[in-house]
Order: structure tokens, then sequence, then C-alpha cells
């Protein structure tokens, strides 16, 4: 059971106005500065690409469809999503291809339409904001809107991961505390749906309540991949902002950061000082989710891996240019590890001062599982209003420190990417209800082989279940949890052998928004072509 987990090894590694079809525009025309754009490409069972392009990040599911299209527009998109209405068959789309849940690859799909042609990023002079196309990978996004405008979105760590899955499932990274999630930057979508009538077509929603299409624009800003249509074109600028200065239509990352990776050695924790850690992390959090939190500046990763890797780390990211940066996070530091005894380590691994952009880089390149395409995994999540109890805590220890099971891969990693500004926006805003949580929490294993399936498997399902035994197995929304992520996506969460809190899998994701997504779903997917295991379902 080897293998470094996607993030349970992040710390040691760190140590070193709307319309309805959409025409044709300059809008449109700008992608292809760059060239023409290619036709798209048809990849059948015979071809060498064809096992490539049928299995995702996750190793566990293979899709076997008749073919997967390869496309480069928007306009070959609406070709391919038609072509396959009209032969009946079952759709599913792949951007970055994170989904770690078998909703793009499985046997009942015959159709996968591939987004990797269409991934370019550009300032849209005619609306007067980013677009980033659907296939554009996170890495790419980054390093085109910093270094040409000096500009970015708050979104994750991973550099594979699709922007089209991120964006619609909310987005978060290190600095969501500062600016708030992805989709509070989300000025407009361009979505191929398909009517009644078994059309497919273009429509441009934006978040302009006087927008005839603004119910579509809200459903994509946190409802979830793969529910309403096929989003092929994002727009991002920053609400409030104005004027024809690209470099001030959306988030200016600090110029420098600290960055840190604390290692705490196994050895000095036993079960006691490994709930204070927990707890100690979760009351940070907690004391500082306010949207008006001087300490919003800061966030931060706790990776609890397995004893059998050696260490648990905590990674930290401030920005460096805010008044008392370092001062904060040495405040930080001493509250997360305060009465367990390891002054002297958390000492001798001082901080880093990075360019944001380096530190950005350093993060993706420290995790070798972010671009391992070997990886078999399962992986549960939960928001956190409240900081875990020691009771939890010891449950995770236990799993944790498990002697007939010793996956360094597997692992507790607490985000602390909730709370401050995302806690800004109401939570019916957006798609996105998740707006008053402090912290979430992945709970995740990965492997190689495939004999080690059941165990890892195994594992997860029964330390989640023992953290939330008070719950039904389950983070349900109350004084202390918020639910799970829906970017997250959990194969269990629909099953009452594991799920029996009473509670739907649509209310855990999504809350009091689910049955307004249900209408968005009856408007513009009535004949539910774009569907899987999870989808938001018709009213």
């Amino acid at each position: 059971m080897n293998g470094p987990s996607r993030r349970g090894l992040l710390g040691g590694a760190a140590l070193v106005a709307g319309a309805g079809a959409v025409p044709a525009s300059p809008a449109h025309a700008a992608a292809s500065i760059t060239g023409p754009v290619a036709g798209p490409v048809t990849v059948y069972p015979s071809d060498p690409r064809y096992q490539e392009l049928t299995v995702g990040y996750n190793q566990r599911w293979v899709g076997s469809p008749d073919y997967v299209r390869v496309v480069s527009s928007t306009a070959q998109v609406v070709a391919a999503v038609q072509e396959a209405v009209d032969a009946g068959k079952r759709i599913s789309v792949v951007s970055g291809g994170h989904c770690l849940a078998p909703f793009v690859f499985n046997a009942d799909v015959d159709v996968v339409i591939d987004l990797s042609g269409l991934d370019e990023v550009y300032f849209d002079t005619q609306r007067n904001a980013f677009a980033v196309e659907g296939g554009a990978r996170l890495s790419g996004v980054y390093d085109t809107l910093y270094k040409k405008w000096g500009v970015t979105i708050p979104g994750g760590m991973c550099p594979t991961v699709g922007i089209g899955g991120h964006a619609t499932g909310g987005g978060y990274g290190f600095l969501s505390r500062q600016f708030g999630a992805v989709i509070d930057h989300l000025a407009a979508v361009e979505v191929v749906v398909v009517d009644r009538a078994g059309r497919a077509r273009a429509v441009l929603a934006s978040r302009d309540p006087a927008d005839p299409h603004h119910d579509l624009w809200w459903a994509c800003a946190g409802g979830g991949g793969g529910n309403f249509g096929v989003v092929t074109r994002f727009w991002f600028r920053t609400p409030g902002t104005s004027g024809a200065d690209p470099g001030r239509l959306l988030v200016n990352p600090p110029k420098d950061v600290l960055l840190s990776a604390v290692g705490i050695p196994w050895s000095s924790l036993d079960r006691a000082k490994f709930a204070t850690l927990v707890t100690n992390w979760g009351a940070w959090y907690e004391q500082h989710a306010a949207p008006t939190s001087p300490a919003r500046i800061l966030s931060g990763v706790a990776s609890l891996a397995h004893r059998s890797s050696g260490n648990v780390f905590l990674l930290t990211q401030v920005d460096a240019t805010a008044s008392g940066a370092s001062g904060l996070l040495g405040d930080y530091l001493r509250a997360l590890t305060a009465g367990l005894g390891v002054d002297a380590v958390v000492a001798a691994q001082p901080p880093q001062r990075l360019p944001w952009l380096r530190a950005v880089k350093l993060i993706a390149a420290s995790i070798p599982s972010f671009i391992n395409p070997t990886l078999r995994g399962s992986s549960k999540s939960a928001y956190l209003r409240r900081s875990y109890t020691a009771e939890q805590a010891g449950a995770m220890y236990d799993a944790l420190t498990r002697t007939d099971f010793t996956n360094p891969a597997a692992a507790v990693t607490m985000a602390g990417f909730s709370g401050g500004a995302i806690n800004a926006v109401p939570p019916a805003r957006t798609a996105l209800a998740h707006r008053d949580a402090a912290f979430w929490t992945l709970f995740e294993t990965q492997w190689q082989d495939p004999a080690a399936d059941a165990a890892n498997i195994g594992w997860l399902r029964d330390l989640y279940a023992s953290v939330w035994s008070a719950t039904g197995g389950y983070p349900v929304p109350g004084d202390q949890a918020d639910g799970c992520y829906v970017n997250n996506p959990d194969p269990d969460i629909t099953d009452p052998a594991f799920n029996r809190s009473g509670v739907p899998w649509h209310t855990l994701y999504y809350k009091g928004n689910y049955p307004r997504l249900q209408r968005v779903k009856a408007a513009y997917d009535p004949r539910e072509v774009f569907r899987h295991a999870q989808s938001v379902s018709l009213p």
C-alpha cells in the first residue's frame, strides 16, 4: 500500500449581461488569436489514444464509450452534443479529469466530450472580463492571468485540475479566505444546453440579476459539474470593479507570501497530544472565520498522514505584504502547537519569503501525486463550523495509527480554505451554500495496486463513520458540521448502509439551495441529457 498521498505528504515535500443562443462575435473570435481553431478529433476504441482518454485522475474508474470527441470550440461542442442527442447516446464531459467518483467514466456513458482542446485564457474587451475556456487547467490559468495582467482567481493547489469542474463546484485555495471563492469572481458563463425539443444551443448567462438566464449562472456558480450542460467558457471579473485597465478588474495576489512548512514527528504525539493538535487547529479557524477578521490573510493545511509516513505537517501561507504578517504566522503556529512540547521543532523550520507565483509552483511541484497518473483513490469531505471534539480527534488517531493498515498515503487533511471573505457572501446568492464554515476536511487514501482496493476503501469508511458516529456517519449541517463539498464527490453518500443520518445527499451538498437547482435543471435540461449518479434531479 505505497505511493504518495495527493495531500497527505503536502508539508514534507514543501520543506525543501445575458443573451439566448450565442452568435459569432469578437469575443468568440478572440480565442483564435494564437491560430485557427482545430477541427474536432474523434477517438474510437481502435485508436491508440483511446486508453488514455477514457480514464481520469482516479484509476479506479475507466470508461468504455463508443468514442471520445476532443473539441476546440463552442460550435464543436454544440455539434457533438447534438450528434449524441440525435443518436440517443449518453453523454459525459471531461475538463481536467479530476472527478474522484465514477461520474465521467463508467459503463453507462456512450460519448465522452473532452474539452482539452478548448483551453485559451484571454481578456475579452467586449465583456470587459477575463475569459477562461472550459478545458483550461489551473496551472495555465494562473500563469497566463498573472504574467499578462498581474491578476488571478483564488483557486486550488493542484495544477492539473480543470477549471470546468473546479469553478462549477465553488473553487477554493490559499487565497480564498482573503479574496473569496473562485465563483465569487464569476461574471458570466457560456453553456451548451439541450431544450425539450432536443435542440442543442449555446446560452450566455451572467450574474446580472436582470439577465433572463441569471438562474443558469447562479446554478453554475457552485451547483457542481455535469448537471445542466457543457460550460465552454467562464468570464471572471471581481464585483464592483470597472474601468479599462484589466489589471484592476480581478484579484491582485500578494507580491510575496510567507510559506511555512512544519513537520511534527509522529513519535512526539500520543493520543492526547494528537487530539490537542486537531482541536487547537480547528479552534483557531473557528475564532478567525469572520469576513472582517484581520487573520483572513492567512490560510493553512494540516496534513495528518498515517503514522507510517513518519510525520504530520502544517503548511501555511500568509500575505507577506500585509502589516504584521510575520507576527500573525508566529502566533498561529504557537496556537496550533500549544501543549505539544514541540517548540524547538517548529523553531527549526522557519518560513520562506517567496514571490506569489513561485510559491504556487513550489506547492504544486512538492506533491508528486498531483501529476502521478497511476493512483487509485477514495475520498470523503466535511465542512466544519466548530472545531472537532477530542473524541472525534481520538477516532482519527485510532485510524491513523492502525498497525494492520500501514499506508502512508492515507490521511486526514484539514484545510483552512473556508471562512474569511467566503463567508461575506449570503448562502443564496450563488449555489454554493456553505457560507458560514470555518474550515473543511478531506478524508482520503490513495494506492496503486487494485488488490489493495478493499483494504483502503474499508479503512476510509471505518474512519469516517467513527468520526461522524454521533450524526449517522455523515457531517449533518448543524451547530458543528455543515455538510460535504460537492467537488469531493463520495459514492457512499447515497447509500443508507453508510449514510445512516437520514439526511439526503443533496442536503449535505447543497443544503437549502437544492430546490432552486432543480428548477434550473427543469428549465435548461428538461430531458436530463446531462446526468450522473449524483446529478441534480428534475423536480
